[in-house]
């Protein structure tokens, strides 16, 4: 049985007084005895997190790093630097950062390496736009960043990565992609590892990314194929994101 897992990803957002509130709320609501919660803040809030977390079972992580180890690249966080504050996970590919900010599959496979190298764990977005879905190139775009991380790592490196399907067109629209729709393009996951490792493939979480709200958590949590979520802008809600991770708990 895959252990459920919600992540919270802030983006750009918070300061510290909303951070502590929303952190303080997430420690007294959050039991990670049946599921794991990781937490995405900002770089700058990275050390509020690690000490406001430090005593529970909620982890946390970096929402982009850079795959240089250190040197000239100004604005950038190395994953030592990750590591000093003892964060897990490293969020990689997200479709914001394909867009805005050109991270193409070589770059996420980049960075998806020296996030293993690290020892930390690469949780892996992708996702199709609204034009892809409705042209039905689904499969093809998101086996196709799979495929890139897949064939530079191997099969085995995704025993420990998480991947986040995260359809474009529900990423802040309020459209969630109904269950049974997120459903059929995590089970098309997991079929694709499986022609690799079905062993892996089973071991492997596959979250849901795309409006995720407390009202259709449990159902989206319910299918078979998918292993939690990773939440945009209900995890700046206290009540929304434990209703989610108690939603998790559940299933």
């Amino acid at each position: 049985m895959r252990r459920k897992l919600v992540a919270a990803n802030w983006k750009m957002n918070g300061d510290k007084a909303a951070n502590s509130a929303l952190l303080s709320a997430f420690v007294e609501g959050i039991d990670t005895q049946a599921m794991d919660a990781v937490v995405f803040p900002p770089a700058v809030y990275l050390d509020q997190v690690a000490s406001a977390l430090a005593v529970s079972g909620i982890r946390y992580g970096i929402q982009n790093v850079c795959a240089a180890d250190m040197g000239a690249y100004t604005g950038e966080t190395s994953l030592s630097m990750v590591k000093d504050f003892t964060a897990d996970y490293v969020l990689v590919g997200h479709s914001e950062r394909r867009e805005m900010f050109a991270d193409t599959n070589a770059v996420v496979v980049d960075k998806v390496k020296a996030t293993l190298g690290a020892g930390l764990i690469p949780m892996l977005c992708v996702g199709e736009t609204l034009e892809q879905r409705e042209a039905n190139q689904t499969e093809t775009v998101v086996g196709g960043q799979i495929k890139a991380v897949l064939d530079a790592v191997g099969i085995d490196a995704f025993e420990t990565i998480v991947i986040a399907y995260e359809p474009v067109w529900a990423i802040g629209t309020g459209k969630t992609a109904s269950p049974e729709q997120a459903q059929a393009v995590h089970a098309y996951i997991r079929g694709l590892l499986a022609q690799a490792s079905a062993a892996v493939a089973q071991k492997c979480r596959v979250l849901y990314g795309g409006s995720v709200k407390a009202a259709s958590a449990q159902e989206l949590f319910q299918q078979p194929d998918i292993d939690g979520g990773l939440v945009g802008g209900a995890s700046l809600l206290a009540d929304e994101f434990v209703a989610i991770c108690q939603a998790a708990k559940g299933v």
